[in-house]
């Protein structure tokens, strides 16, 4: 299994920008299938955005669509996830996750490994 450790998080004003990166280890970070999903507080933990093993295919939840966008650096085994025009509901504790299962993408069961999470808060 691949160790996470995510890092970027803070406190950003609305309209401002974050790039959250997830650094791996333990495993071959070009096998898995990588995904960016936040909890915001009393809300249940969902996904953000996935991308492929090689990055050549991702996806994104409606909520991130046009503003956040991910990639992966195979050779370095980090995958980033770079937000634009944030807004005060993109306040949450982002967590990256890894996975072998094809096609992997928001279900959270497909998702092996975790990391311990970044907060995330944009507030004036």
């Amino acid at each position: 299994q691949l160790q996470l450790v995510e890092s970027g998080g803070g406190l950003v004003q609305p309209g401002g920008s974050l790039r959250l990166s997830c650094a791996a280890s333990g495993a071959t970070f070009h096998y898995y299938r990588m995904a960016w999903f936040r909890q915001a507080p009393g809300k249940e933990r969902e996904g953000v955005s996935c991308i492929s093993d090689a990055g050549d295919s991702d996806h994104y939840a409606d909520s991130a669509k046009g503003r956040f966008t991910i990639w992966r650096d195979n050779a370095k085994g980090t995958v980033y996830l770079e937000m634009n025009s944030l807004r005060p509901e993109d306040t949450a504790v982002y967590y990256c996750a890894a996975s072998d299962v094809p096609l992997a993408c928001y279900h959270e069961g497909d998702f092996g490994s975790w990391g311990q999470g970044t907060q995330v808060t944009v507030s004036s």
